[in-house]
C-alpha cells in the first residue's frame, strides 16, 4: 500500500499539507481531480486545491487563514508570500454556546505522588530555594549545590535554586506579577521544601510577600534575610536547609486518582505537522484528563487570536464567554499600544515549518486542549480554583508562558514541538515530537514521538501509550528536560525598569 503523502484536514479546506516534500511537476489525485504541482513544495507546506483570486480566503482545518495576496493557481505552494492574516485589532464577539457532549468515560486510574497538606499533590518532592530578589540568585545558587553534595539526594528528587532578575526595580503590575509568581513557586506542591532568600532592601520586602502567600505550612517553607545575618549567610542557610531537607525526605509517594493531576499545554517551535500529529494528540488527552476529573490549561493568548470563537463558544456560561473575550482584547490591546500588529507572530521556524499566518498557527494551537468546555478563566499569576478545562492569560513565549503554566499549578507541561527545543521550567516538561524525524535526531530533547500518526498508527492506540508515559513520568520518570538538568523560570515584564 502506498504511504499517505499528503493530507486534507477538513472537508471544506482548500489546500492540503505536505506529507513529504513534493517536487514541481508531481500530480496529487484528491476527490476525483488532478493537481500539478507548480513549485517544489517542503513536507508541512500546504498546496492549493484550487484557483483563488487576490484577497480570496485560503481555508484550514475548516477555517480561513488568512486571504490570497495575488491571484494563484490551483497546485501552488502557499505560504508567507502569498498569503496574508486576515487579522486586525480588537474585536466585539458574540457568545453561540457549542456544548458538546465527550462520551469518554472514568477510568479510575492513578499515580504515585506525594500529598501535601492542603490535600494538593506533587509529582516530585524537591527542595527549592526561591530569591525573592534577583540581587542573591548567586547565594542561592551555592546553598543548592552544597545541599546536594552534602546529602547527596537521598530521599529526595532534586534541589534547585530559580533564579530571576526581579523583585526590585518594577513598578505597579510588572512588580505584583513578579511577587504572584514566586508566590506560586513557594507554594507549589512539587516542591517538599522551601527556603524564600531575601537580601532584605528589595521592593518585594519578605514580611509582606510572606502576608501573600496566606496560610502556608511554616515547616516547610523558611525564610532567611542575609543583609541580617551576622556573618557567613551560606552557613545560615545550610542550618535552614538541612532542617528542611530532614521533613522532605521523609515524605512518600502514595496512591492518589488521576483527578489530582493538573496539566499544562503547550506548544513551541511549531511546523506544518503540530496541528496534524502532536496537537491533536494532546488535546485527545486533554478530554481524557478532564473526564477523569483531572484539569488541563491552555495559555499563549496570541496564539489563540484568529481561533478564539472556537474557545469563546466553548464556555460553560456567559461570565466566562465574557472573561474570554477580555483575555483576548486585552492582549490585542497590549500589542496595539507597542505599535505593533497584532497578527504578525510565526516566527521564523514557524514559517519554515510551514505555518504561514496566526490563523495558521492558532487554529493548529488550539487543538491541544481537544473539545471539552471552558470552566475556568485564569489571569497571569493566577492559581487554579477550577477543575477541567482553563484558559490562562500569558504570551506565547515558550519559557514565560511554561513558567506561568507551572505557577498555576500545574504538575507536568506537555509541550508539543516540530522544530525541537531543549529548555524546561520548573516542574516536568514534556516534549512531544511532531514528526518522526525530529524524534530519531534529537532522542536528547523529545520525550514521546506524535509523529506516528501520519505513518499508519491510529489516535486511539498512540493515545493510549500517551496515557501510559504521562502516568510514568507523574510516578517519577524523569523527563528529557530532567536528565538534562535544564530547568528555569522566566517571568512576564511590560513596563517600566527603574
Amino acid at each position: 500500500m502506498e504511504k499517505v503523502s499528503f493530507i486534507k484536514i477538513n472537508p471544506a479546506d482548500s489546500v492540503v499539507v505536505c506529507l513529504r516534500d513534493y517536487k514541481q511537476g508531481e500530480e496529487i489525485s484528491i476527490n476525483g481531480k488532478i493537481i500539478t504541482v507548480l513549485q517544489d513544495t517542503p513536507v508541512g507546506h500546504k498546496i492549493l486545491l484550487q484557483d483563488t483570486k487576490a484577497g480570496e480566503n485560503i481555508i484550514k482545518y475548516g477555517y480561513p487563514i488568512g486571504h490570497a495576496q495575488k491571484d494563484l493557481k490551483a497546485g501552488e505552494w502557499i505560504n508567507e508570500n502569498n498569503l496574508k492574516t486576515n487579522l486586525s485589532g480588537k474585536l466585539a464577539y458574540e457568545y453561540n454556546p457549542v456544548n458538546e457532549i465527550l462520551p469518554i468515560e472514568n477510568q479510575n486510574l492513578t499515580f504515585n505522588g506525594y500529598v501535601r497538606a492542603n490535600g494538593e499533590v506533587g509529582i516530585r518532592n524537591e527542595v527549592w530555594i526561591v530569591p525573592t530578589v534577583g540581587c542573591v540568585n548567586g547565594i542561592a545558587e551555592k546553598l543548592a549545590t552544597k545541599l546536594a553534595e552534602e546529602t547527596k539526594l537521598a530521599g529526595i528528587d532534586a534541589v534547585h535554586a530559580w533564579h530571576h532578575n526581579y523583585g526590585c526595580s518594577q513598578l505597579s503590575e510588572d512588580h505584583e506579577n513578579t511577587r504572584k509568581v514566586l508566590r506560586d513557586i513557594v507554594l507549589h506542591p512539587n516542591a517538599g521544601a522551601v527556603l524564600i532568600l531575601s537580601l532584605g532592601c528589595e521592593n518585594n520586602q519578605p514580611d509582606h510577600f510572606e502576608k501573600l502567600l496566606g496560610d502556608y505550612d511554616k515547616s516547610r517553607i523558611k525564610f532567611l534575610v542575609v543583609q541580617k545575618v551576622q556573618g557567613d549567610e551560606v552557613e545560615e542557610g545550610m542550618k535552614i536547609l538541612h532542617s528542611l531537607y530532614d521533613i522532605a525526605s521523609k515524605d512518600v509517594r502514595t496512591e492518589c486518582p488521576l483527578s489530582k493531576l493538573r496539566i499544562g499545554l503547550k506548544c513551541g517551535g511549531s511546523d506544518g505537522l503540530s496541528g496534524i500529529t502532536a496537537n491533536p494528540l494532546v488535546g485527545e488527552f486533554s478530554d481524557f484528563i478532564v473526564a477523569q476529573g483531572g484539569t488541563s490549561i491552555l495559555t499563549e493568548v496570541p496564539e489563540m487570536f484568529g481561533a478564539e470563537t472556537i474557545l469563546m463558544n466553548r464556555c460553560q456560561n456567559e461570565d466566562l464567554f465574557n472573561q474570554t473575550v477580555k483575555l483576548v482584547n486585552d492582549f490585542k490591546e497590549y500589542f496595539l499600544s507597542h505599535g505593533e500588529p497584532v497578527g504578525e507572530n510565526p516566527s521564523p521556524g514557524n514559517k519554515a515549518g510551514g505555518i504561514s499566518t496566526l490563523e495558521d498557527k492558532a487554529l493548529g494551537c488550539t487543538q491541544k486542549c481537544g473539545r471539552a468546555p471552558v470552566s475556568g478563566v485564569l489571569g497571569y499569576g493566577d492559581r487554579l480554583k477550577t477543575t477541567g478545562l482553563n484558559l490562562l492569560s500569558a504570551p506565547g513565549n515558550d519559557l514565560v508562558a511554561s513558567t506561568a503554566l507551572a505557577a498555576a499549578g500545574c504538575q507536568i507541561v506537555l509541550f508539543t514541538t516540530g522544530r525541537g527545543t531543549p529548555f524546561g521550567t520548573f516542574i516536568p516538561t514534556m516534549k512531544i515530537s511532531t514528526n518522526s524525524a525530529l524524534f530519531n535526531n534529537k532522542p536528547n530533547w523529545i520525550d514521546f514521538n506524535a509523529g506516528e500518526l501520519v505513518e499508519g498508527t491510529d489516535m486511539k492506540s498512540l493515545l493510549d501509550k500517551f496515557i501510559k508515559k504521562i502516568i510514568s513520568v507523574a510516578n517519577g520518570e524523569k523527563t528529557c528536560n530532567e536528565k538534562n538538568g535544564y530547568r528555569e523560570i522566566s517571568i512576564f515584564k511590560n513596563g517600566v525598569t527603574l
